[in-house]
């Protein structure tokens, strides 16, 4: 096949790296010369997280402060194809991810070229992938595909599962009760399925329907309750980014944004998904469709 395709990512746990690796499998195994580049940012963001250090990233996450990383050493000057792996972070790209989006050196590869996307989140993603994809666009970036993987469990048990596996670095069922955190082992396998969908449309140059038949594969799936609970944080994230942001001292404030996301998560979001489901949600499916739309697509 003689394509030139780059896959560039982050990753804290090594979980990215897998997902990177089933992905890109079946495109080597086609004839395609695939890079696989890691980020390396020069600050320290040490897995596992302590829970301080955890919560000192947001402000700088959320308002999207570009960070330095070690100078990419690439082979090629251009591809036909760039991968890009990146997981959200407080409902906003990770700095990892956004720091490489607003490089200059990244953004001269990704002008005019086809770019697909890969995520791992716990489940929210959609916001930050509006970002990604403006970031990709202002850069000059082709978004052709997106793969959207998530921790398929309850949203309350997903947080709980995470936060021990980001706080222990421990990979395991939390107390012998809890599920494995993280993506399915089986999901992240299966993205080889969808990697063979990108080698055949990469071998033909052309990837003018490869969105469409991802989203029939279920690359990228769209639950409405984590849509209406994502818009609803949203807003709320960035005023407290902005104000932590402007304080000398942010430890009391970060405290305060910790307290406030637990009491959010399992006492207020219940009650507005609650309110929602008598209230909008049957009144509204067409704009909730358009809206699923327009997450489920890659053009802006």
């Amino acid at each position: 096949m003689n394509k030139k395709v780059l896959a560039i990512y982050y990753t804290q746990s090594g979980q990215m790296t897998e997902i990177i690796e089933a992905f890109t499998a079946p495109l080597i195994a086609g004839g395609a010369s695939v890079e696989i580049v890691t980020l390396k940012p020069l600050e320290n963001y040490d897995f596992p997280w302590t829970g301080q250090r955890f919560f000192s990233v947001m402000p700088d996450c959320v308002l999207s402060v570009p960070r330095p990383f070690e100078p990419l050493s690439l082979k090629e000057d251009r591809y036909d194809l760039i991968i890009l792996g990146w997981q959200p972070w407080f409902l906003s790209p990770s700095i990892p991810s956004s720091s490489l989006l607003q490089s200059e050196q990244f953004k001269a590869i990704l002008k005019d070229t086809p770019v697909i996307t890969i995520s791992a989140a716990r489940n929210m993603w959609l916001n930050a992938f509006v970002r990604v994809k403006k970031l990709l666009t202002d850069a000059g970036g082709r978004l052709v595909g997106n793969v959207a993987l998530v921790d398929r469990h309850p949203n309350v048990v997903s947080f709980i599962t995470i936060f021990y596996w980001m706080l222990s670095g421990k990979k395991e069922r939390y107390l012998n009760i809890f599920p494995k955190p993280g993506i399915d082992e089986k999901d992240i396998l299966n993205t080889g399925t969808f990697g063979e969908t990108v080698s055949k449309y990469l071998t033909a140059g052309d990837f003018t329907n490869l969105q469409d038949e991802l989203i029939k594969q279920k690359a990228v799936e769209i639950n409405y309750t984590l849509m209406f609970t994502e818009a609803r944080a949203k807003p709320i994230f960035a005023v407290w980014a902005k104000i932590i942001s402007k304080r000398k001292n942010q430890v009391p404030w970060l405290s305060a944004f910790k307290y406030y996301l637990f009491i959010a998560l399992f006492l207020g979001a219940p009650i507005l998904i609650l309110l929602d489901a008598i209230l909008l949600k049957p009144f509204s499916a067409k704009k909730i469709q358009r809206k699923k739309l327009s997450y489920l697509q890659v053009t802006t």
